[in-house]
């Protein structure tokens, strides 16, 4: 599977790169229904509540991950400037307010402890604007990011950022993930495509804990249509797209990962839902083997 999110109709991206860490943002052309789930023990997020299908809140201005763990959060107060500067946000008296749900990676190490700012995620939704080409691996909010950390951190390797795209009946689907996992990440048929490199008879989650691989990790992921669906609806594509995530990366959803799924509609078009859900797994699962390479499977 080829492609990118950016193959849905009305969706851009951009990214700010630095020295071990950076931000991308997901800019719909105009609000976009929004849903997501979360799994895993060990998010670092911003403005997430409100994607649960049963909040009042339907639609969203732009989604932000990026690099920094908790400081980089601040990211996200860019996006929101840039937005209301330019009326887009939800209807209040007082003037439009930017939905920007945020989600961060924990990349500090490679970082060195920089971590990005408003300022960063203002040239990130400016790169977005510009439409400039996705491009993928070491960039934005997957500049610092590693995989393979589950038998030690020290046996990490590069993850990074990923994306593809498939149709369904009228409709494109697409993924774009960044990948900091604690798990490895595999193949289609169970090969390792980018994992720990300890040796054959070290542990898993080596004891006493806490172990080095306890620091924060996550899967970052959006998954984005050009169909109708509702939130709820919305909501069901993001559980799909998790699946993706446990086909792709073993092992997943631990209590040492923040895995999140947004789902984003932009009601182009009219597809069969469950049809979308197949492609949701699987345009996720792409998008993760994506983030660290084409490999050998």
């Amino acid at each position: 599977m080829t492609g990118a999110l950016t193959d849905v109709p009305g969706i851009q991206v951009g990214h700010w790169t630095g020295e071990g860490t950076g931000v991308t943002v997901i800019l719909p052309a105009s609000r976009a229904v929004a849903a997501g789930e979360l799994r895993g023990g060990a998010p670092a997020t911003r403005e997430l509540a409100l994607l649960d299908p049963s909040r009042t809140v339907e639609s969203i201005d732009a989604v932000v991950f990026t690099g920094g763990s908790a400081f980089g959060l601040a990211a996200a107060d860019g996006v929101v400037t840039w937005l209301a500067e330019r009326g887009r946000g939800f209807p209040t008296r007082g003037g439009p307010v930017p939905i920007v749900p945020t989600a961060a990676i924990y990349d500090l190490v490679a970082s060195g402890g920089t971590h990005p700012g408003a300022a960063d995620g203002a040239a990130a939704i400016d790169a977005a604007a510009r439409g400039n080409p996705l491009t993928t691996g070491r960039v934005g909010a997957g500049r610092g990011a590693t995989v393979g950390k589950w038998r030690g951190a020290d046996y990490a390797v590069a993850g990074g950022l990923g994306s593809a795209s498939t149709t369904v009946d009228d409709a494109t689907v697409g993924a774009l993930a960044v990948v900091n996992a604690l798990g490895d990440v595999r193949g289609p048929t169970g090969a390792v495509l980018a994992g720990s490199t300890a040796p054959a008879d070290t542990p898993a989650f080596p004891d006493p804990e806490p172990f080095d691989a306890a620091e924060p990790n996550t899967t970052l992921l959006v998954v984005a249509t050009d169909a109708r669906c509702t939130k709820a609806e919305c909501f069901l594509l993001a559980q799909s797209a998790q699946h993706g995530v446990a086909w792709a990366v073993h092992p997943s959803h631990t209590r040492h990962d923040g895995d999140l799924a947004i789902a984003l509609a932009t009601g182009l078009v009219t597809a069969h839902l469950d049809r979308l859900r197949v492609a949701a797994t699987e345009v996720a699962a792409a998008a993760v083997r994506d983030a660290v390479g084409p490999g050998d499977d």
